[in-house]
């Protein structure tokens, strides 16, 4: 059973930045993609960021492109978000979700690893709060 624990949420001025971590166990995820959500307060959950296993290729959402960038160690099994120039619009639950994926880049699905909606994917952690406040 996989399970993936997000770190390194905290409570941060405007224009700080925060380093977040997916720890996975209890297999090898660098055959996964994985996808990086966010759920502010009375808004619906959404995709931030997300690397693709192999070449490691990145997508980012409009919002947080240029400030937010996403990398993986495989040997750590571990994804990491690092967020810079945060924003109070950057507040929510971050979450990180995993899905295992077939060359070139596609889940079972057949779509895109990366373009999936978070119920699409095959695990999940439970969520780290950031806070961007003054």
């Amino acid at each position: 059973q996989v399970q993936l624990v997000e770190s390194g949420g905290g409570l941060v001025q405007p224009g700080g930045s925060l380093g977040l971590s997916c720890q996975a166990s209890g297999r090898s995820l660098d055959d996964h993609a994985i996808k990086w959500f966010r759920q502010a307060p009375g808004k619906e959950r959404e995709g931030v960021s997300c690397i693709y296993a192999t070449v490691g290729n990145t997508y980012y959402a409009e919002s947080v492109k240029g400030r937010f960038t996403v990398s993986r160690d495989n040997a750590k099994n571990t994804v990491y978000l690092q967020m810079n120039d945060l924003e109070p619009e950057d507040t929510g639950v971050y979450y990180c979700a995993a899905v295992k994926q077939y060359i070139p880049a596609f889940a079972p699905s057949g779509r895109p690893a990366c373009d999936l909606d978070w119920d699409e994917y095959e695990h999940w952690g439970q969520g780290t709060r950031v806070t961007v406040s003054s």
